[in-house]
């Protein structure tokens, strides 16, 4: 099949793509950890709430946590055991939230309970987006937000176009790749549910050009009644971003604080696609999900399907890491984190992890002034100017961020700290910054409440 590749985005980036390595692994099935640690906020919104108690016993894909509101999604049992503790959990961004410890019986005795399959061909798209939620789908591309939110379409709007994010420009990450390649039914019955929740029209699946493989399986097992087109867009980072995406494909621009939506589009990640396709028929709740564990210090590297509660401490004592183990991202280098302790579970968002060694990480450059060179404005894909938020984020100078540079257009890729000459941590800076920004107006709201 001859593949045209699609014009990219102004500016961006080319770091090293680092996917060799776990690119060609198939998906492998992960073993359960002696102890399960599971959120209940594992999303954007709020936590669910607890239907089981403490020393019960669970069957795997049960329900323990019902949605609290709209916006909130149910948990299941990622494995069959006991409920140990209902207590408070740690996270990737150190606080403590609600949780559930769950001690696994056995491997040789876990079955996956079954529930009320939702069948795409007579299911209205409110019992779609209701399957979802009960499902508890999150957006699986790291950002956590639940699906059926992002899918349902306000009544004063329409959607005509849906794509389907199978980019995966971060580097090390391979999560994606893999999904294309050995799930294309699931991905193919998830956009059904997809185009009739939403009523679109038509779905794009986005591949970036590296993946050409993907685009070539995904196309040759292509349902022919279904309206699917296959578009290979430019490999550059931030490719996956929703708006960049957007504007590649369908040549519309999301307006400054708008949504996809607004220009009657909706993206969505292939991962969470194929969970969509492999849960809603059978009734199922996400239990697990694929995770791509790599990095200079991983010794197993590949992309293994990871019960959801998983300690990180037990993932890289399963995959084995060198003993200089230094530092370890969830997510990729790029928009990931530091992992504040190895104590933190996987989650629904936990699309990578990625350990370094003290040779990557034991020399740290130091920071230097602003020399005005002008490289982050040539990377930003959003066309801000990096070098004065930097500049206004030194001084605290947040709200001028805000009213004057556009700040919250930012969302955050690093690119311009990958080029800063100086080694000025500019994204970290802009993360601050918001988050002051976004605790003052929470403060301000809660005082004309009061």
């Amino acid at each position: 099949m001859n593949w045209m590749t699609r014009r990219s985005f102004p500016h961006g980036i080319h770091p090293q793509p680092a996917k060799d390595e776990t690119q060609r692994e198939p998906i492998r099935q992960f073993p359960f950890a002696p102890l399960m640690v599971i959120p209940l906020l594992q999303h954007i919104g709020k936590p669910a709430v607890t239907v089981v108690s403490e020393g019960q016993e669970v069957v795997r894909g049960q329900l323990i946590a019902r949605p609290d509101g709209f916006l909130s999604v149910a948990m299941h049992a990622p494995a069959s055991g006991v409920i140990r503790r209902i207590d408070r959990v740690p996270t990737l961004l150190g606080s403590m939230v609600p949780g559930i410890y769950l001690q696994p019986f056995p491997a040789s005795t876990q079955e996956v309970c079954e529930g009320m399959p939702c069948p795409v061909e007579t299911a209205t798209p409110e019992e779609i987006l209701a399957a979802i939620q009960q499902a508890g789908i999150v957006g699986l591309g790291g950002a956590g937000f639940p699906t059926h939110a992002k899918l349902q379409v306000p009544a004063d709007k329409h959607i005509d176009t849906v794509i389907i994010n199978g980019v995966e420009c971060e580097p090390y990450l391979t999560t994606d790749h893999r999904v294309m390649l050995e799930q294309s039914a699931d991905i193919y019955t998830g956009i059904r549910y997809v185009l009739k929740a939403t009523g679109a029209a038509r779905a794009i699946i986005a591949i970036e050009d590296n993946k050409r493989d993907a685009a070539e399986y995904l196309g040759a097992m292509l349902p022919s009644d279904l309206p699917v087109s296959i578009e290979l867009v430019t490999v550059k980072y931030p490719q996956g971003a929703e708006k960049l995406l957007v504007s590649v494909l369908l040549n519309r621009e999301v307006p400054t604080g708008g949504l996809p939506v607004d220009i009657h589009a909706a993206v969505i990640n292939v991962a969470t696609t194929a969970e969509i396709g492999r849960l809603l028929p059978r009734g199922r709740g996400i239990q697990e999900r694929v995770v791509t564990i790599t990095g200079p210090a991983v010794r197993r590297r590949g992309n293994y399907r990871i019960p959801i509660g998983t300690p990180l401490r037990f993932a890289l004592e399963t995959v084995g890491t060198s003993e200089d183990l230094s530092e370890v991202l969830v997510g990729g280098p790029m928009m990931g984190q530091a992992a504040p302790s190895l104590d933190i579970p996987i989650t629904k968002g936990t699309s990578g992890v990625v350990a370094y060694t003290e040779r990557e990480t034991g020399h740290q450059p130091p920071i230097y002034p602003c020399v005005h060179c002008g490289d982050c404005l040539e990377a930003c894909p959003m066309s801000l100017n990096p070098s004065q938020l930097g500049l206004l984020a030194a001084r605290e100078h947040y709200q001028a961020m805000v009213d004057d540079f556009h700040l919250m257009t930012c969302f955050e890729c690093g690119a311009c700290s990958y080029v800063c000459p100086s080694h000025i941590p500019l994204a970290q800076r802009f993360r601050v910054a918001k988050a002051y920004i976004r605790k003052n107006q929470a403060s301000v709201v809660r005082s004309q409440a009061s």
